[in-house]
């Protein structure tokens, strides 16, 4: 499956952003998508996570609340809707699925097919 990331853009905090992930494939309806981001000087971290259904999902703490994960497998898009921004949230956000559970994709920050990244930028 190959996935596109969009919707990265310059945001001041306490602002909103809606990223899309486009993905080829017939297999994405059937697997867990995650979004992940990377900060400069850090690891990679998941942020969101949905099974195939939509009917689970699993944030990381420090956006639970903020964020939403959504996906409408009938456009093969997955989404991420960012409220309340913060600085903090400054990184490349990465689109992503894997054949394992969201439990395992938050447990071990692992995907099988990744995007390419965008940038979000929350200015203070």
């Amino acid at each position: 499956v190959q996935l596109q990331a969009s919707g990265g853009g310059l945001v001041q905090a306490g602002g909103s952003l809606r990223l899309s992930c486009a993905a080829s494939g017939s297999i994405f309806s059937i697997s867990t998508m995650g979004w992940f981001r990377q900060a400069p000087g850090k690891e990679r971290e998941v942020v969101a996570a949905i099974s195939w259904s939509g009917g689970s999902t699993e944030y990381s703490e420090s956006v639970k609340g903020r964020f939403t994960i959504l996906r409408d497998n009938a456009k093969n898009t997955g989404y991420l809707q960012m409220d309340s921004l913060k600085p903090e949230d400054t990184a490349v956000y990465y689109c992503a699925v894997s054949r394992g559970s969201i439990y395992y994709m938050r447990a071990h920050s692992q995907a099988d097919s990744w995007g390419q990244g965008t940038l979000v930028t929350v200015s203070s």
